[in-house]
């Protein structure tokens, strides 16, 4: 998320005045288990939070199990148990202008940035989560939901992550499950694009603009 001061006027947020400097922050890198921007709804307005990106169910015994959950496919999304609940009452989204993912190569596996064509901040599916802790501390987390790649993707893997439409974005949020259902398809590759960057993203602790700059293939 390279581009958090436009989160307001993106995703419509009245009175967006987060009091946590890490909102404003330029982030180029993010990890599993980190904080980010999440968009879901109260009382049917959207808001910003910030939450930990990788799902704790609510039956969790611990939080460690939101590691590996940091996406949840679209098939089966409204029957599977550490889902389902989340994807029929707290859905959100998840502000973006770009993901990574590495193309097999006779060198080894090459980063490639993936985002719009137009390169404007877009808006992952996600869900989240409100779990408490044996001293009944809150830990809100979120998740990218995740279908079936289309051509640019399918390049690099055999999912990809849902991206949500702006015009879609009140259904996604606040619409029915079965009209929730309906938006989990791939995001035209038309309307897309890809380019190499350096390895450094490879590791977390990177996190600065170089590392969207693009390279020689």
């Amino acid at each position: 998320l390279t581009q958090p001061a436009n989160i307001a006027a993106k995703f419509g947020l009245d009175n967006f005045a987060p009091v946590e400097p890490e909102f404003y922050e330029p982030r180029f890198n993010v990890a599993p288990t980190q904080r980010i921007v999440v968009i879901p709804t109260r009382d049917m307005q959207r808001e910003a939070r910030r939450m930990r990106w990788g799902f704790i169910p609510s039956w969790a015994k611990d939080a460690s199990i939101g590691s590996r959950l940091i996406n949840a496919r679209a098939e089966g999304i409204d029957t599977t148990p550490s889902f389902r609940a989340a994807f029929k009452y707290r859905r959100c989204l998840i502000p973006a202008d770009s993901f990574y993912d590495w193309l097999p190569t006779a060198q080894g596996k090459q980063p490639y940035r993936i985002m719009l064509a137009s390169g404007e901040l877009f808006a992952f599916a996600g869900l989240w989560e409100r779990w408490k802790d044996r001293q009944d501390e809150a830990v809100e987390s979120c998740c990218i939901v995740t279908c079936a790649p289309n051509e640019l993707a399918a390049r690099f893997h055999d999912r990809m992550p849902v991206i949500i439409a702006p015009a879609d974005y009140d259904t996604w949020l606040t619409g029915t499950p079965e009209q929730a259902l309906a938006l989990l398809k791939p995001y035209p590759a038309e309307a897309m694009r890809a380019y190499p960057v350096s390895a450094k993203v490879n590791s977390p602790k990177n996190d600065g603009p170089e590392l969207v700059d693009p390279i020689d293939e």
